[in-house]
């Protein structure tokens, strides 16, 4: 009687132990591992591109700013100024780099074009450029990764006012930015990507803060910031939710704000919050973040990820 007892428990024994097993399994099946790099690649290059376009129409800024060209020490480090008439009714603005940017995190080389009317000035409302990359290569002195941009930006100041006036004569600069650049990317893949961005500054000349939203709309997607074709070929749409946050003290990289990617063709999006250290925690005491966060959601699947900036 003992032994059957035994017997019968260890049946029951086995065949719980196959319902456990089998229940691990189906829940694998439905909770596969999910690739995000695509996500991440995007994220990653559509900052370095933000970053590096700002760059460099703040150099524009500078140089068309008379201001800026009373003071060496704010000019753009390691490069050249021209300018010329075009066709009577035209002034070009030659900028041509060859060394690393001021901050010395950055060696640029190629060279920016700006074009504007004769007679109309950067500080007047309203006022737009238009400028041309040509071959604006970026190699990141911490990665040694590079970018290339070609390509057109219309610029403009919309209500007016140079930078140095913040705090003096004015409390707000808005500046709109927008067109399509062709990126080559550190793996030699070339992709277009459209922009339409608009800053505002605000502070003091000594403690800048930028801050950034979206004002493109694309195939029924409204307040873009960035559209285009990413790395792996996938068309993507990118919106800003929660205005970006920049400030001079933390090297203009972005403590705040948050961004939506989206990329139809694979039914995934990915969420960035900017704001977190090394220990993805939320920065406090005014810290400089290094890291922001990437909620991503992909055929019913989701997750986060903590990534660095730049």
């Amino acid at each position: 009687m003992k032994t059957k007892s035994l017997f019968r428990l260890a049946l029951a024994s086995m065949f719980l132990g196959s319902v456990i097993l089998a229940g691990c399994s189906k829940e694998n099946e439905e909770k596969p591992e999910v690739n995000t790099s695509s996500l991440e690649k995007l994220a990653t290059d559509e900052n370095n591109l933000e970053n590096i376009s700002d760059e460099a129409l703040n150099d524009i800024e500078t140089v068309m700013n008379p201001q800026g060209l009373k003071s060496t020490d704010r000019l753009p480090c390691n490069a050249t100024i021209d300018s010329v008439v075009l066709a009577n009714d035209t002034v070009a603005l030659y900028i041509t780099y060859d060394g690393l940017n001021c901050r010395e995190t950055k060696l640029i080389t190629g060279q920016t074009i700006t074009r504007r009317k004769v007679g109309e000035f950067w500080g007047m409302p309203g006022t737009s450029v238009k400028v041309q990359f040509v071959n604006y290569s970026v190699t990141k002195i911490a990665t040694g990764k590079t970018l290339v941009l070609n390509g057109e930006k219309t610029f403009q100041n919309v209500t007016g006012g140079f930078v140095w006036q913040l705090g003096i004569m004015v409390n707000s600069i808005v500046h709109k930015a927008s067109g399509s650049l062709q990126a080559t990317f550190d793996n030699g893949t070339t992709r277009n990507w459209n922009f339409a961005r608009q800053r505002v500054f605000t502070g003091t000349p000594d403690s800048l803060v930028l801050t950034v939203d979206g004002f493109g709309s694309a195939d029924g997607y409204e307040n873009l910031v960035a559209w285009g074709i990413n790395r792996d070929g996938e068309q993507f749409y990118t919106q800003i939710n929660q205005s970006i946050v920049h400030n001079d003290a933390c090297n203009w990289r972005p403590v705040s704000g948050v961004k939506y990617h989206q990329v139809p063709v694979d039914s995934k999006s990915a969420t960035i919050t900017f704001g977190f250290d090394d220990n993805n925690q939320p920065v406090a005491n005014g810290d400089c973040p290094t890291k922001y966060r990437l909620d991503w959601v992909k055929n019913g699947n989701s997750g986060t990820v903590y990534l660095p900036i730049y």
